[in-house]
């Protein structure tokens, strides 16, 4: 089983700071694709950000140039940083990763239970 924690969240002013952290840990052959989404009240989850392998993030336009993704292969574990945060980023945030357990079995998708980001204004 491939177990994935997420850690960092809390409340935040506008114009603040907070960093996110998931460590995915278990059986763990390989990782493909670390992944942030994000789920409001009311509204469906949406992607934030993600790094698939060793390709460049890649980022919702809501939160370009604000939000910083980042890998750590050796760890399995991924970083999101959110700088001039906003009300509108209100929300659970979750850590998504597709890994596969063994060299001979397929990718599977592995969610954390999502930790709390509060933006008061």
């Amino acid at each position: 089983q491939v177990h994935v924690v997420e850690t960092g969240g809390g409340l935040a002013q506008a114009g603040g700071s907070l960093r996110l952290s998931c460590a995915a840990s278990g059986s763990i052959f390989r990782i493909n694709d670390m992944r942030w989404y994000r789920q409001a009240p009311g509204k469906e989850r949406e992607l934030v950000a993600s790094i698939i392998n060793n390709n460049g993030p890649n980022y919702a336009d809501s939160v370009k140039g604000r939000f910083n993704i980042s890998r750590d292969n050796a760890k399995n574990t991924v970083l999101l940083q959110m700088n001039s945060l906003k009300p509108e980023d209100t929300a659970v945030y979750f850590c998504n990763v597709l890994a596969r357990q063994y060299a001979w079995s397929s990718t599977q998708s592995y969610w954390g239970q999502g930790t709390q980001v509060t933006v008061s204004s």
